[in-house]
């Protein structure tokens, strides 16, 4: 049922366009509209004008929003949302065809707009305008004018479009693959006359659709049941040429000559897709474990949903992102199907699905579309301007696998939060019930978000007692449930199956979940903290409030008091490069107040710190408590929300940075009874994952370490992810005979003896010092 707001809105519309009806006259112009231009939607773009057989543009003087209107339902779409001059989409060609356009918003055509007259301006195609439509289609929508059948250049413009399964086999197949093409036109569905269908019109489709590649089917079951059927055929053929991203950007072909408006010479058209390995049937047994799949030169980070991020490409063993100079919806296909997706829904801009580390890789991105690769593409290597705060991404069309329809939430204020509930099959039948809260976090919450579409987990609940949901959901019928954080649907998890184990049982013990469109995204600077490396030779007596906090190893229980502990130091510097605030879990009334430091706990463990052997194992650990979580420095323009003096509110702003200097009690490894040789640091962000981000990959962050017995190195620093998986496997698994790499030892700070303490004045190089301040 729709909402009353949604509902006044329909009864708006159709009004205006009835009432616009009345204007057309046999006398009005007869024009098609399309969108064309660089464009990052498919509905979207510059307007061009189809009149007197030839294109041409709309000149930006004295347009509005309510010629864009008038725009976008002559297209087919409800209204606008917004429009832009000065050919934001790229200057067209040909005639300026309209100028100074005043429009009331209720025209149905744009040549009913008062104007100039057809091809009196005094423009140019700088000026040329552009808009953006919504993506909701006009009910029942037909063309009022077009242009004569005759001419292979109106765009197809229909209510909605599927693929509909019609033998045996098919129709049982998730995702459907193969069926026929129906267009939804005037409220009806009907197929296509298969007379001039190509494979082009067939990867057009599948690509709405979320598959990568089309391919030829076997015709005799669709001829011997189209004979047994009556037809219902579109009186129109379309004519792509398979780099659209939606029919709506192809042409209409010829007219059709229908026989008693029922048949057509040939037989429906029918669409025959490939799926992408993750939408794939199950490979044969044993095929993973035979060969190793070949690594992508291209990934999707950060984003919410399958088929969405930031785009990064693989160059010279390391990872980077695009730049967004000319990025569009043709690029960004070439990118989704790549991966194994259909074509993009949307190509995005301005980092808006995060920012990424390492360098720009490509500038200027201009596709054909028919790559198999972005990395065929042409493209600028020279990036120079561009910064991360204009990283590319993109959103893909992905196959409809119908696991939405398995899960739901209850009893929330909101549709972003509630119980959660599954169906699931129960003596016999299908019943909604609850999910067991035991071992329910944020990964799982990860899960439940995605497969709802409802962006990323913002709260995984352990207790939803404040939500009451419907009786007959109230018993538990999944439990057990353990997800790495990739999987599309909940039932993918590790769960008991029918053997259910909960002992606090279901009711207010139930999981829930609260959803968020946005979420923080925490990176560790690797250059600060291979840059700042030092040992340090500490007394016990100086380090009695550390050692309350446990930051010390086992041994110094029995330490003497005049004795030293041997302390790898560093300082940690922590970007937000996410799309929202990182803020503690728990709230400021359940903050642990700690005397000896005098400041508050907002979290457990906020990082930890290890030493780790070539082949793994840990020989020294640290942590550090986010007692005092701030932005610290924050990219220009960005205004710092958290400063924790005085007990306020803690917390990391988008575009800020929270810095911990070397010299803060905790911020080291005690590696007193660590033997010389060669080791790996690692730090890990958030390791608990007690709060949600966008991406926990780059949350760790390894270097190599060299400590002589004297003096320690680190050197290779980088973030998780960062580097090419040959590279990262290789990482660890070097024994001290093999390392081959010999680095200078650094001129700071001074080798420390045993019993010798580094003075803090020579901990850090005074330039580095002075940017670096202290949390």
């Amino acid at each position: 049922m729709l909402a009353p707001f949604s509902l006044l809105r329909l009864l708006v519309c159709a009004w205006s366009l009835c009432h616009a009806v009345a204007q057309v006259t046999p006398d009005t112009p007869k024009i098609q509209l399309r969108l064309a231009g660089n464009k990052r939607k498919h509905n979207e773009g510059r307007v061009e004008v189809h009149y007197n057989g030839e294109w041409g543009t709309v000149c930006d003087d004295d347009f509005s929003i309510y010629a864009a209107h008038v725009v976008c339902r002559e297209l087919g779409y409800l209204d606008a949302r917004s429009w832009s001059p000065s050919s934001k989409y790229g200057r067209g060609e040909g005639r300026i065809w309209l100028d100074n356009v005043h429009c009331t918003g209720r025209e149905t055509s744009l040549a009913l707009c008062p104007n100039n007259g057809f091809g009196v301006s005094d423009c140019k195609h700088t000026e040329d305008v552009g808009v953006v439509c919504s993506d909701k289609r006009i009910p029942g929508f037909r063309f009022l004018n077009s242009v004569s059948n005759n001419v292979e250049t109106a765009n197809v413009q229909v209510e909605d479009v599927r693929i509909r399964a019609i033998l045996g086999g098919q129709r049982k197949r998730i995702p459907v693959t193969e069926g026929y093409v129906e267009v939804k036109d005037g409220g009806k569905w009907r197929q296509i006359c298969d007379e001039q269908w190509t494979l082009m019109n067939s990867r057009v489709v599948c690509g709405m659709f979320g598959f990568p590649s089309e391919k030829r089917h076997n015709p005799r079951s669709y001829k011997v049941y189209a004979r047994r059927r009556k037809i219902s055929y579109w009186g129109h053929s379309m004519n792509c040429t398979g780099n659209e991203v939606h029919i709506s950007v192809c042409r209409l072909g010829s007219p059709l000559t229908l026989k008693g408006n029922s048949t057509c010479a040939g037989t429906p058209a029918v669409a025959s897709c490939v799926p992408g390995r993750a939408f794939a049937p199950t490979p044969m047994t044993g095929f993973r474990k035979a060969y190793r799949p070949e690594q992508p030169l291209v990934r999707l980070k950060g984003g919410a949903m399958v088929g969405e991020g930031r785009v990064e490409v693989l160059k010279n063993g390391e990872w980077g992102t695009i730049c967004d100079d000319n990025w569009g919806i043709q690029s960004a296909t070439v990118v989704c199907r790549e991966l194994g997706y259909g074509s993009a829904k949307e190509a995005l801009t301005g980092g808006r699905l995060g920012q990424g580390m390492g360098p720009v890789h490509m500038n200027e991105v201009e596709c054909s579309g028919f790559e198999k690769s972005i990395t065929e593409c042409y493209f600028n290597q020279n990036s120079v301007g561009c910064s991360h705060e204009e990283d590319a991404g993109v959103k893909c069309n992905v196959p409809a696998m119908g696991f939405h329809e398995r899960l739901r939430l209850s009893g929330g204020r909101n549709p972003f939060e509630g119980r959660v509930e599954v169906l699931a099959e129960k003596n016999g039948s299908m019943v909604w019930g609850t999910v067991c809260s035991d071992s329910w976090g944020t990964i799982e919450a990860m899960v439940v978000c995605r497969q709802l579409s409802l962006g990323y987990a913002s709260h995984a609940f352990q207790e939803t007692w404040y939500w009451p949901g419907e009786e007959s959901a109230d018993d538990v019928v999944m439990s057990g449930v353990r997800c790495s954080g990739t999987e599309m649907s909940l039932s993918h998890c590790l769960h008991h199956g029918q053997h259910l184990h909960c002992p606090r049982g279901g009711g207010r013990f139930s999981a829930g979940v609260s959803c968020s469109e946005t979420a923080p995204d925490l990176v560790l600077n690797p250059q600060v903290v291979e840059q700042t490396t030092y040992l340090e030779d500490r007394p016990m007596f100086m380090l009695q409030c550390a050692h309350e906090e446990n930051c010390l190893s086992s041994t110094a229980e029995t330490a003497r008091s005049d004795s030293y502990r041997r302390l790898l130091r560093f300082s940690s510097q922590i970007h937000n490069n996410g799309q929202a605030d990182f803020r503690p879990k728990a709230g400021h009334h359940s903050w642990i107040w700690h005397e000896c430091h005098r400041h508050y706990h907002s979290m457990e463990v906020f990082t930890h710190y290890d030493l780790l052997t070539l082949n793994g194992s840990k020989v020294a650990e640290g942590h550090k408590a986010s007692f005092c979580l701030e932005d610290s420095e924050c990219d220009e323009g960005v205004y710092k929300r958290y400063a924790c003096a005085n007990f306020g509110p803690q917390g990391i702003t988008v575009g800020c940075r929270d810095t911990y200097r070397h010299d803060i009690d905790c911020q080291w490894i005690d590696v007193t009874d660590v033997v010389p040789g060669d080791y790996i640091l690692q730090v890990i962000i958030n390791p608990n994952y007690e709060v949600a981000e966008s991406d926990y990959s780059n949350n760790i962050m390894k270097c190599r370490c060299r400590y002589d017995g004297y003096r320690v190195w680190s050197y290779n620093c980088h973030i998780g992810g960062s580097l090419s998986s040959e590279t990262e496997d290789t990482f660890p698994g070097l024994r001290n005979n093999q390392v081959s790499y010999s680095p200078q030892p650094q001129v700071w700070p001074p080798a420390p003896h045993a019993s010798e303490v580094v003075p803090l004045t020579k901990a850090l190089p005074s330039s580095l010092a002075s940017g670096l301040m202290s949390s």
